[in-house]
């Protein structure tokens, strides 16, 4: 595991003590700061290409979330939305933020709007990509319903690289974005000590359904979508748009669930122009 962290550990990656957790983060560029928070079976090199782009006007600041990349897992850590809302807090407050944008992906983008919601004077300007939050059990993404049956999920224990390969081809609509260093990586942070029990462990999490409060929140908001998302259908996007009075929209025909990594110039210029 060890010679595992040391292959994700570069000269920008910083550790913090949040919470109980050593958080694993990068924090580049200068200006007005924006978090970027990743999704499940991810980690904030998800944001690679964005930092690129973006840092040239902001403070860039990613990071893995508990359960996820090198931060790890805490067993006993209870997930849901009060504990990563009040993780949130904390992480900004140990890196002395008050106010900031945040940006989320799929899971991500979820605990970015349920924050948003309850912290709307820390937040300045909200990016929800491909984001989760309206619960339809029968439409939960692979990983998933594998997590979920008692049966199954101990076989994440003996995940190979090639159901990580399925997973990531779900992903993107342009099967060409997922190369041998793409799936290597998920598979080995997926592996690392306690994130395969943090993934289970959260995907067995009871979330309550509490979209109707999106229709008090006044952040202004951009919603990117890719139109040919397997794990979350572009339905939501317009859910999303209709219920946040101060939303943009902006759906990508040929992209998938993670538009940041397979279209990043395009939707970081989107944002940058949405922030600017």
């Amino acid at each position: 595991m060890l010679e595992i962290s040391k292959k994700y550990i570069t000269q920008e990656s910083k550790f913090i003590e949040v919470m109980d957790y050593k958080v694993h983060y990068r924090d580049e560029g200068e200006g007005f700061p924006i978090i970027l928070v990743h999704g499940s079976f991810s980690s904030l090199h998800t944001y690679d290409r964005w930092c690129d782009i973006l840092q040239k006007d902001f403070r860039v600041i990613r990071l893995d979330l508990p359960g996820f990349g090198l931060t790890g897992h805490n067993k006993d850590t209870i997930f849901g939305i009060t504990f990563f809302c009040r993780f949130f807090n904390a992480f900004a407050d140990a890196l002395k933020l008050k106010k900031f944008h945040i940006a989320g992906n799929s899971l991500g983008g979820w605990l970015v709007w349920e924050y948003a919601s309850r912290n709307s004077t820390r937040v300045d300007k909200m990016i929800l990509i491909n984001a989760a939050g309206f619960i339809k059990e029968k439409e939960y993404p692979l990983p998933f319903v594998i997590a979920q049956t008692p049966m199954l999920r101990n076989v994440f224990k003996y995940t190979p690289k090639a159901a990580i390969r399925k997973f990531l081809r779900q992903v993107f609509k342009d099967q060409a974005k997922v190369t041998d260093e793409l799936v290597d990586r998920h598979y080995d942070l997926f592996h690392m000590e306690g994130n395969i029990d943090a993934f289970i462990k959260i995907a067995n999490t009871k979330f309550e359904e509490n979209t109707d409060s999106l229709k008090n929140m006044s952040t202004p908001t951009l919603i990117l979508w890719g139109k040919e998302d397997e794990w979350i259908n572009v339905n939501y996007a317009y859910k999303f748009y209709n219920s946040l009075s101060n939303s943009q929209l902006i759906v990508y025909e040929n992209a998938g669930h993670v538009p940041m990594e397979e279209i990043p110039k395009k939707s970081a210029t989107d944002v940058r122009l949405f922030l600017m």
